[in-house]
C-alpha cells in the first residue's frame, strides 16, 4: 500500500502559537507609520505569493497520493474479484468431482432397478418365502423402462445445458457490467483530471494577473514618490528664492506699512515690521508723560473726594451714636416704669389674697358636712 503524506491536524498549542505570531506580524504591519502612509508592502506580497505556491505544491502532492491510493484500491478490488471467481470455479469442480465419486447412480438404493441389478445386493432367500414387504419390482413397471430412462437422461442433459447457458449468460452480463463500471470510473478519472487541469490554469492565470497588478501598483507608487520629491524640491527652491529676494532680507522699513483706501491710517504689517523710528519713540514718550500727569491729577481728585466722603461718614456716625444714646435712655425709662407697675400689681394681688384667706373664707367645713352625702339610694 502506498504511503499517503496527508497534512496532519495541528494541536491546540501550535494553533495558539500560530495565531499569536500572526497577530504580532499584523500589529507590526499596522503600527508601521511609513508602510501605512506610503502604501503596499512588496515584501509581504512576495511572502504571500511564496506561501500560496507552497500550499499549491502541497495540494498537488496530496492529489498524487490520493490517485496512487485509488489505483491501489482498484487493483485490489480487481484481484479480489478474480480470486472470488477462481474460488467459485474450484468449488464447482470439487462438487462435481465429489458427486461423480461418492454419489454415483450405481451406489444408490435403487441401483438394481436403474442399472439392471449390476452391483446390487442379491438375497439368497427364495422368493416364495419373501413377503409383500420384500417386493422390489411390480407387474407392469418394467414396460417402457428403457425409453423412460433415455427420456430422463435427455431431460437431465437439457437441464444441465440450460443451466450452463444461463450461467454463461450471467457471467457475460457480469463482465459487461464490470466493463461499464470500469469505463465509468475511467471517464470520471479523466473528467477529474481535466477539471483539475482547468482549475490549475485558472489559478495560474489569477496569479499572473495578481502579480502584474502588484507590479503595476509598485511602479505607480515609485513614480508617485518621484513626482512628489520633484515637486517638493521645486517648492523648496522657490521658497529659498523668495526669501532671498523678499523685503524681509533687505531690511526695508517702508514695507511694514500698507496704505488703505479713504482716510484711514496706514496699517502695519506685523511680519515685516523692523522697529520704530526716533520720531515714533519721542511721540510715545510724550504721550506717556501726558498720561502720567493725567493720572496724577486723577489721584489728587480721588484723594479730595475720599476725604470729603470720610468727613461725611464721620458726621453720620456721630449722629447715629446720638440717636442710639437717646433710644437707650428711652428704653431705660420705660423699663423703670414697667417695674413700678409690676410692683403695684404684686401688692394688690397680695392684699386680695390676704382678704380671701383671712376674712372671706373663715368658716371651714368639717367631716360631718361631707359624710351627709351618699347615705341613701336617692
Amino acid at each position: 500500500m502506498y504511503k499517503v503524506d496527508l497534512p496532519l491536524d495541528q494541536s491546540i498549542e501550535n494553533s495558539v502559537e500560530r495565531r499569536r505570531s500572526a497577530e504580532t506580524e499584523r500589529k507590526a504591519r499596522i503600527f508601521n507609520t511609513r508602510l501605512r502612509v506610503m502604501g503596499l508592502d512588496v515584501s509581504a506580497l512576495d511572502q504571500q505569493v511564496q506561501k500560496k505556491k507552497h500550499q499549491q505544491n502541497m495540494e498537488i502532492q496530496r492529489d498524487k497520493a490520493f490517485d496512487k491510493l485509488r489505483e491501489y484500491h482498484d487493483e485490489a478490488l480487481l484481484q479480489q474479484d478474480i480470486d472470488e471467481k477462481e474460488k467459485q470455479d474450484t468449488l464447482r469442480a470439487e462438487l462435481t468431482q465429489y458427486r461423480a465419486t461418492h454419489q454415483c447412480v450405481e451406489d444408490s438404493r435403487d441401483a438394481d432397478l436403474k442399472c439392471g441389478l449390476k452391483g446390487a445386493f442379491s438375497s439368497t432367500t427364495p422368493e416364495g418365502k419373501l413377503g409383500p414387504a420384500s417386493m422390489t419390482l411390480f407387474q407392469g413397471e418394467h414396460i417402457g423402462e428403457e425409453q423412460m430412462r433415455r427420456e430422463q437422461m435427455k431431460k437431465t442433459d437439457r437441464d444441465l445445458r440450460a443451466q450452463k447457458e444461463d450461467n454463461e449468460r450471467k457471467h457475460v452480463g457480469e463482465k459487461q457490467r464490470e466493463m461499464i463500471v470500469n469505463k465509468e470510473l475511467v471517464l470520471q478519472d479523466l473528467r477529474g483530471v481535466q477539471l483539475h487541469a482547468l482549475d490549475e490554469e485558472c489559478k495560474k492565470a489569477t496569479r499572473i494577473a495578481l502579480d502584474n497588478y502588484n507590479h503595476a501598483l509598485t511602479a505607480e507608487r515609485a513614480e508617485r514618490l518621484k513626482e512628489q520629491h520633484r515637486r517638493e524640491e521645486m517648492e523648496k527652491r522657490a521658497e529659498m528664492q523668495h526669501t532671498l529676494t523678499s523685503d524681509m532680507m533687505t531690511e526695508c522699513a517702508e514695507v511694514a506699512e500698507r496704505e488703505l483706501g479713504g482716510r484711514r491710517a496706514a496699517r502695519v504689517l506685523v511680519d515685516r515690521w523692523k522697529g520704530m523710528s526716533p520720531e515714533q519713540l519721542s511721540a510715545i514718550h510724550r504721550e506717556r508723560e501726558e498720561q502720567r500727569q493725567e493720572r496724577e491729577r486723577q489721584r489728587d481728585a480721588e484723594k479730595i473726594q475720599n476725604a470729603a466722603w470720610d468727613l461725611q461718614l464721620l458726621k453720620q456716625s456721630r449722629k447715629a451714636e446720638e440717636e442710639d444714646r437717646r433710644a437707650e435712655e428711652l428704653r431705660r425709662e420705660k423699663r423703670i416704669q414697667t417695674d413700678h407697675y409690676n410692683m403695684q400689681l404684686a401688692r394688690e394681688q397680695q392684699e386680695h389674697q390676704e382678704f380671701l384667706n383671712k376674712k372671706l373664707y373663715t368658716n371651714k367645713p368639717s367631716k360631718d358636712y361631707f359624710h351627709q352625702f351618699n347615705t341613701s339610694s336617692r
